[in-house]
């Protein structure tokens, strides 16, 4: 593939986060570059400023016949690969890409990539305070945080770089080559933007591994069905983690020794730390911490240093975090949660009974395989969002489910959230959880899981 871009006209599909480190790169680099978005231009007034600052043409609120004079258009991870653009793009032989690939086309350094379906924040923050414990220079990028692009030109010889990388961003990606990749686990997730197929949803996940070979490494899921599936073929050397099994399988791993975690690498075994003393729970988390743990193994961080991280490693905002206890009501933000398998870890985490606040914009979700942990953890479901009407459909037959009229209120709906959360608090009482862990994208309500996140503490808070 000819990776030059001097002199070539590039158009650049969103002029959100990733959209506009990416124009600036390309524009640094000599490229003609053109941004477009149809988006509402309120929202992005602050990149819009940027850009008329950099000088680099733009149109917001349309996609017109000028974005298809390119040689090759860039697609930010919030566009969708089956929009009427990248149609056109397509037909017309124009080499489409995503943000992430054209970053990794500037960039020699080491890079450390890391997808699941769930996971993946978790695990690639976990590696980030391993190698910030062990004093390596890296920077942190992708699919959590900033842009990858809008690093890659500051980068020195030894910087790690450790990207968290989306279905989304690998769809687009041709000749992306991380030299350690990490797939957590691939269960239902997106199935609205792949066809209601969960092998075109796993190819695309394969895809962090098609260009990496012999010399490079894979960290894998050895219990998880589909990730299993797509790696049979692939040539790098493999590390897999698993909780069902006290025994790696012949091949370099981690995996529990009674309450212990241990790595064999190298023919040499490593215990590395009783699960008890690890600072965040439950059995998805004990799977994170393998994952990362092999990471850091294999980029020289010795077993003290990963200790003591693991020992006071937090977690991430937005997933499983503890709030506040309120009146003997404890309340958990996991507005991180986007996939059902994810709100699955929550239940399994919590020991309290149950009050759930779910909905947000669907992807396809199939709640069936919930169905019996629901039964035992919840004691009811407040359901919301777009998806409210399919939330109560499935559930009203195994649980109590509700829904709350927030008709009305405008995006980002702080109105609506809080009438939500009345709702739950009205129907708890001392020693109950109320967990917000929707199980949907927040498009429909908020601009990211972030935002809607942050809506929830605030809400709890003033109710304090």
């Amino acid at each position: 593939m000819d990776k030059s871009v001097k002199g070539k006209n590039i158009t650049v599909v969103g002029a959100a986060r990733s959209g506009l480190a990416v124009a600036q790169l390309l524009s640094k680099q000599g490229a003609n570059v053109f941004v477009t978005d149809n988006g509402n231009s309120e929202l992005l007034q602050k990149n819009i400023s940027e850009l008329e600052i950099q000088k680099i043409p733009f149109e917001i609120g349309k996609h017109s016949a000028r974005a298809l004079d390119a040689s090759i258009i860039v697609v930010s991870p919030g566009v969708p690969t089956n929009s009427q653009l990248i149609s056109e793009a397509l037909q017309k032989n124009i080499l489409v890409v995503s943000e992430i690939e054209i970053a990794s086309w500037f960039c020699q350094n080491q890079i450390i990539a890391v997808t699941g379906s769930a996971g993946k924040t978790t695990t690639t923050t976990l590696i980030e305070r391993m190698l910030n414990d062990a004093k390596k220079k890296y920077i942190t990028a992708g699919n959590i945080g900033t842009a990858f692009s809008s690093h890659v030109l500051g980068l020195s010889p030894s910087d790690i770089v450790l990207l968290e990388v989306s279905s989304f961003q690998l769809d687009l990606c041709h000749t992306f080559h991380p030299s350690i990749s990490v797939i957590t686990n691939v269960t239902q997730n997106h199935l609205d933007r792949y066809e209601n197929s969960m092998e075109l949803y796993a190819n695309s996940k394969k895809r962090i591994l098609m260009n990496q070979v012999e010399k490079d490494l894979l960290i894998y899921n050895r219990d998880d069905e589909w990730t299993n599936k797509i790696i049979t073929s692939s040539k790098p050397k493999k590390m897999s983690f698993t909780t069902k099994s006290n025994k790696p399988f012949g091949t370099d791993g981690a995996f529990l020794d009674g309450e212990n975690l241990v790595v064999f690498m190298n023919g040499k075994l490593t215990e590395i730390i009783n699960i008890y003393e690890i600072s965040i729970k439950g059995e998805h988390n004990i799977r994170n911490v393998m994952a990362s743990t092999l990471v850091g193994m294999s980029v020289g961080i010795g077993t003290a240093s990963l200790r003591a991280t693991l020992r006071n490693f937090k977690g991430v905002e937005h997933r499983q975090e503890f709030v506040a206890n309120v009146n003997g009501i404890k309340f958990v933000n996991d507005s991180k949660s986007t996939t059902v398998e994810s709100l699955r870890s929550a239940l399994e985490t919590i020991t309290e009974p149950i009050i759930l606040l779910l909905g947000g914009k669907d992807k396809g979700n199939d709640y069936s395989t919930v169905n019996k942990i629901v039964s035992e953890k919840v004691k009811v479901i407040v359901a919301f969002g777009d998806s409210k009407d399919k939330i109560i459909n499935h559930f009203s037959q195994i649980i109590k489910t509700i829904s709350v009229d927030t008709t009305g209120n405008e995006k980002p709906n702080i109105d609506s959230m809080s009438k939500v959360l009345n709702s739950a608090i009205s129907l708890s009482q001392k020693g109950d959880c109320i967990l917000f862990s929707p199980a949907c994208a927040s498009f429909d309500w908020f601009n990211n899981y972030e935002e809607r996140g942050s809506a929830f503490k605030n809400l709890v808070h003033k109710s304090e």
